[in-house]
């Protein structure tokens, strides 16, 4: 597999470290000489000095045989544009692009970038999940039609509570895959009835998410 990180910054960097380390063909694009320089000591011939948001530097990077490109830049107009000319100009089947302003990541998904990471939301995320008293947490934004996994905690003032998963009236589209109850997971029918101290798996649209927070935590 043949890898295209774009991007020397330190998430570019560790990045290409890890994969070197683990054996993939792996190339680095990075504007600044200076770092090309270091970082070509440290990794050997694998990286390479340029503009990756400009079509001739992926060209000469062999961008056309590349099954995945990384754009990894500080800069979210830049990692659109390199994703995108990877993917329609050259073909690339797989394009992951670092979203640094998470309210670019709807616009990213919308325009076709297959995978989006915003570090922001991703941390945001898992102190969601570190906060007991957090009711509803939003798991992952898969990226598909803006589907999303959410976990809710089910109290015993829910008004969900001791009826049956038919009985509920979700939201459009929404589905509960599993029950996590006294430490077991457990794959619910329509007649797994809801219980005080549930936690719920759901896949919802992410227009949802409000609607189907109101339902069960707060009625």
């Amino acid at each position: 597999m043949y890898l295209i990180v774009v991007g020397g910054g330190k998430v570019g960097y560790y990045l290409t470290k890890t994969l070197v380390h683990e054996g993939y063909e792996v190339l680095l694009i990075e504007k600044d000489a200076a770092k090309v320089d270091t970082y070509t000591e440290r990794f050997g011939a694998v990286v390479m000095n340029g503009d990756g948001a400009e079509a001739a530097t992926l060209s000469a990077a062999g961008v056309g045989r590349a099954d995945v490109i990384i754009a990894v830049t500080g800069d979210d107009e830049d990692n659109l544009i390199i994703c995108q000319m990877a993917k329609h100009r050259f073909n690339v089947g797989r394009t992951i692009a670092r979203v640094n302003n998470p309210k670019n990541e709807e616009l990213f998904r919308l325009l076709g970038i297959d995978v989006t990471i915003s570090t922001t939301n991703v941390i945001l995320s898992l102190i969601e999940q570190q906060i007991p008293e957090l009711h509803f947490v939003h798991l992952l934004a898969l990226r598909h039609a803006h589907i999303a996994l959410v976990e809710v905690s089910v109290s015993s003032a829910s008004p969900i509570v001791n009826r049956t998963l038919a009985d509920i009236d979700l939201p459009p589209e929404t589905s509960i895959i599993a029950v996590l109850r006294d430490g077991k997971v457990v794959i619910p029918t329509g007649t797994t009835t809801v219980r005080p101290g549930d936690d719920l798996f759901a896949i919802t649209r992410r227009e949802s998410e409000a609607e189907l927070r109101d339902l069960i935590v707060t009625g």
